[in-house]
């Protein structure tokens, strides 16, 4: 007797080809796109090969290549990629600003160009002395500028950089705090507080945002007298008073900051030259510090305004302690911007505030 297939009516052979077989995979020559371990092998020696290639054209040491991640790596690549695409070859300005060791010395703070979208274009190298970390270590936080700021202040600084880029030439000022190393972080207590100011530059006509940089100066806001060796000295007087707050000397530079000639000063009183609104204030750091009220620095840190010799008001970081076995106060008075003033007020501490 015959037996028929219930699927193709043909007569059963023994092996059955005809029905479907379970757990039986297509042939590999239909599944061309199929992955193996030695193709991903391949393609992973195809991509370390192309990192490496491009770590060796990167314009840094041997010594700092052979550190680099595979994230780091890619991060200096975009980074000069982006430097490349707005200060191409052959045009007035380099492809990246290149300045010696001293000459970045000298300035008070570090070099940055970003894009019209904020994106990262160009760090000075002595970026590492202002906030503790070196261009590859800043990156690795993000390739914006709002990655390496506090995010508080993105928004704002958002704004800041549109109203800039919509009037190519106009300065703009924000401050924010950015990021730091852990190790700044212990030793200052917090992120570094800096204050950006710059401008968009069009590098071709008419100006567009993929032909426009924002060239800027990050100058850090001191946190202490003792931050005098990474802020700028030409910001700064001091002055000695009696325990009434009575000048009894004053640094000659006073005459730059605040128009006054030293002999003008000594024998006033100090709240002779506040602003009416900033006297409680001041009040509550001359008791602070004549009483030895309150621990630490801040205790004997107030940000007041005062009046110049030419009627304006200007705005003061002022750091005082006593001094001469407690027979006088010393005070060391660094200058601030509008910006600063504002920023560092609303953090000013508890104990600062009026009694």
């Amino acid at each position: 007797m015959t037996i028929f297939c219930s699927h193709c009516h043909q007569p059963l052979q023994a092996e059955m080809s005809c029905l479907p077989r379970r757990g039986k995979q297509a042939p590999r020559a239909s599944r061309p796109f199929r992955s193996t371990k030695s193709a991903s092998k391949a393609r992973r020696d195809q991509i370390n090969a192309e990192l490496q290639a491009l770590r060796s054209l990167l314009p840094i040491s041997m010594r700092e290549k052979e550190r680099l991640s595979y994230l780091h790596t890619m991060a200096l690549v975009c980074l000069r990629l982006r430097g490349a695409q707005l200060f191409p070859p052959g045009s007035a300005l380099p492809a990246g600003p290149v300045l010696g060791t001293e000459l970045l010395s000298l300035l008070p703070g570090f070099l940055l160009v970003l894009s019209a979208s904020g994106k990262l274009v160009y760090i000075s190298e002595n970026v590492a002395q202002v906030l503790g970390l070196s261009v590859v270590e800043l990156l690795a936080q993000g390739d914006t500028v709002f990655d390496i700021l506090d995010g508080q202040a993105c928004e704002d600084v958002y704004k800041k950089l549109l109203l800039a880029q919509e009037e190519p030439g106009r300065e703009v000022t924000f401050v924010s705090e950015m990021c730091t190393s852990k190790t700044f972080r212990l030793k200052h207590g917090g992120n570094r507080v800096v204050t950006v100011c710059g401008r968009f530059v069009a590098l071709s006509w008419p100006p567009s945002p993929s032909t426009t940089a924002f060239l800027a100066l990050c100058s850090p806001v001191m946190q202490s007298p003792a931050d005098g060796e990474v802020g700028s000295q030409d910001d700064i007087f001091q002055s000695t008073h009696i325990l009434d707050m009575t000048f009894i000397d004053v640094t000659e530079s006073v005459t730059y900051h605040l128009g006054y000639r030293k002999e003008e000063l000594v024998g006033q009183s100090w709240y002779s030259l506040l602003h009416p609104e900033d006297a409680d204030l001041a009040a509550a750091q001359h008791r602070a510090v004549a009483l030895g009220v309150g621990a630490g620095p801040a205790s004997g840190t107030a940000v007041l305004r005062v009046l110049r010799r030419d009627r304006a008001w200007a705005w003061l970081r002022v750091w005082a302690r006593r001094d001469g076995g407690g027979r006088c106060i010393s005070c060391t008075c660094t200058c601030l911007r509008e910006e600063e003033a504002a920023h560092l007020r609303s953090r000013q501490p508890p104990a600062a505030a009026p009694a």
